[in-house]
């Protein structure tokens, strides 16, 4: 399990306590601040551990929600501008606007681990307005897994989001074009 400095010192009662836990091995620091029980743990884990204001994003969010069966090369984490910069080799950072780095937040279970990802509405908005940045055959596989399951979305919702952006018109003229 990952624990925080907070979690550690209210588990262990001091800081003095939680150094005689690494000494002995029962418990790891695997980054400042951020400490496991486990001397192995998943890499989801640490990264919603040490980042737990992001949000997953893109290509990890497609590969997560079953859109693709791509899996990223990197974790695709989605911060808000005024947020430091993430120094790591295997997380690309993308930054949002802090008017709509909260629209259509949402979580989910995977792996048994809670993270923060984007609702498969506002990716799909996402994926319609980013369309010239992303591979043609990557796209084609993203909007076809959208059109199978076109019945659980909520186009309400995806209205919304779509609202919040300049094109919104084109959008949705191309979302009813490509998904529906």
């Amino acid at each position: 399990m990952i624990l925080t400095y907070k979690e550690c010192i209210e588990k262990y009662g001091s800081d003095y306590m939680m150094k005689k836990e690494i000494a002995a091995g029962r418990l790891f620091q695997k980054s400042k601040g951020i400490y496991s029980d486990e001397y192995n743990c998943s890499e989801l884990d640490f990264i919603v551990a040490k980042y737990p204001r992001a949000i997953f994003t893109g290509e990890s969010a497609f590969y997560y929600y079953g859109l693709t069966d791509a899996i990223p090369e990197k974790y695709v984490l989605a911060t808000k501008r005024s947020d430091s910069r993430v120094k790591s080799a295997n997380i690309h950072q993308v930054f949002i606007k802090d008017d709509i780095f909260e629209i259509g937040k949402s979580t989910m279970e995977y792996r048994g681990v809670i993270i923060n990802i984007y609702s498969l509405e506002r990716l799909l908005v996402d994926i319609i307005r980013l369309k010239k940045k992303i591979p043609f055959d990557y796209y084609k596989e993203v909007i076809g897994n959208y059109r199978e399951i076109a019945y659980k979305l909520d186009f309400f919702a995806v209205e919304t989001y779509a609202s919040k952006f300049r094109a919104n018109k084109s959008i949705m003229n191309a979302i009813q074009l490509e998904v529906l």
